[in-house]
């Protein structure tokens, strides 16, 4: 039976309708995003199928072109329009930082690391620049490392701040083991990058860890 056939209050665009985006789940969500399905199989289905062939929704959205493509139902074209609904994502949450105090919303800025740095594979240090009124001026990586590891080294740090202008810094990188808790290393290298940037007259505010799941902070856990 098509989707067409359900019930309307159980089709995945009627409930998104009538409820929001929020009370879907992630193969209803996938399902919109497809559209149609395959023979023998309707959209939702599909979906599902694909979820756990996939081993779940981020491991689908991180996956290479080429492990995308080989998914039942999936093609280069999907693939692009995936790539283009998250970058419109990140550029919607990067916009909305920009046009108002980071602390205004908090969970705005865990979201946008989340989106950035929970896919990749290996470590990436990014810092957030933030000019006097704590408004974003932009997110850079900055370092990139092994699948367990991030050199990062304070004179960069410092460098880069300087060079944007910022008078305030934010911290973020991930753990590509999907563990999000920090680990004695972060604590140390984050003491180390706030006695640099206070020889410049430059305040770290916050280092967040981001994780699968979560995204742990350094100011809530009261270590800066």
């Amino acid at each position: 039976m098509s989707i067409k056939s359900w019930p309307a209050g159980e089709r995945p665009r009627e409930k998104l309708l009538a409820h929001g985006a929020e009370h879907l789940s992630d193969g209803e969500l996938l399902a919109i995003f497809l559209r149609t399905g395959v023979a023998g199989m309707d959209a939702v289905e599909l979906s599902r199928t694909l979820l756990h062939q996939f081993g779940g929704l981020r491991p689908l959205l991180a996956a290479s072109q080429a492990d995308f493509c080989k998914g039942h139902g999936l093609g280069q074209a999907k693939y692009v329009q995936l790539q283009a609904v998250m970058e419109l994502s990140r550029r919607y949450l990067v916009q909305s930082l920009q046009r108002d105090t980071v602390f205004t919303e908090p969970a705005l800025v865990k979201r946008y690391l989340q989106q950035s740095l929970a896919s990749q594979k290996r470590e990436v240090f990014m810092l957030l620049y933030l000019d006097s009124q704590h408004r974003l001026i932009c997110a850079e990586p900055l370092f990139f490392g092994t699948i367990d590891a991030s050199p990062v080294y304070p004179r960069i740090v410092v460098q880069s701040a300087l060079a944007h202008n910022a008078a305030a810094v934010i911290l973020a990188h991930n753990h590509p083991s999907g563990v999000a808790e920090p680990s004695r290393a972060d604590r140390v290298i984050t003491e180390r990058l706030t006695q640099a940037m206070s020889l410049v007259d430059i305040k770290l505010l916050d280092h967040f860890v981001v994780g699968d799941a979560e995204v742990i902070s350094f100011a809530e856990r009261g270590w800066l």
